[in-house]
């Protein structure tokens, strides 16, 4: 069975950006290019929210902008061939956009489908409100964060209030030299 991770950068105040949306608080490394370049091999499939695919589709236009592309960006995927699923109300559904495939069916099972199906570890990347979902559906094996020393105060949320409690087993964490603090939990059954 695959295996099912969520993560990201975050503040100590667990805030994923700004209220605008804004990240320019992240401290980017050597270290923690390290832990990526480590993570994204292990990676075939990344499963996101709405939100936060429109955050990434937009810097894909902004990247394109500088690069002084032609407007490829809608069919762009910012994350290569890693096959990527946008889950949302709002977005036609099964249509293609950006490389993503839309899907609105019960994200639970869908990660269930998909774990029962073979590849490399699925990625749910970004909003809190969609791990949040798929943490009280048990789906979510393993929690990994790059905790930056800033507080936020205030921002999109990491965690959202959740039905109940989830219990979490520490399986590394690692100090790095600009002070982050990059920690990995075990989801416990």
């Amino acid at each position: 069975m695959r295996k099912v991770t969520f993560g990201g950068a975050n503040s100590l105040d667990n805030y994923f950006a700004r209220t605008d949306g804004g990240m320019d608080w992240l401290m980017w490394s050597d270290e923690a290019m390290e832990l990526m370049n480590d993570y994204w091999p292990k990676v075939d499939t990344i499963v996101m929210g709405r939100r936060t695919y429109e955050v990434a589709m937009a810097g894909q236009e902004v990247e394109e902008e500088r690069s002084g592309g032609e407007g490829e960006t809608e069919n762009a995927n910012p994350y290569g061939d890693i096959k990527t699923y946008v889950f949302s109300t709002t977005l036609p559904i099964g249509k293609t956009a950006g490389g993503a495939e839309i899907v609105s069916s019960d994200p639970g099972e869908f990660i269930r489908e998909l774990k029962s199906q073979d590849g490399k570890e699925i990625c749910i990347m970004g909003g809190g409100n969609l791990a949040k979902t798929l943490l009280e559906a048990g789906v979510i094996d393993e929690i990994g964060f790059n905790i930056h020393p800033v507080l936020l105060g205030s921002g999109v949320p990491l965690f959202y209030e959740m039905s109940r409690q989830i219990d979490l087993e520490l399986l590394e964490c690692k100090a790095m030299k600009n002070g982050c603090v990059y920690v990995l939990y075990k989801v416990k059954d």
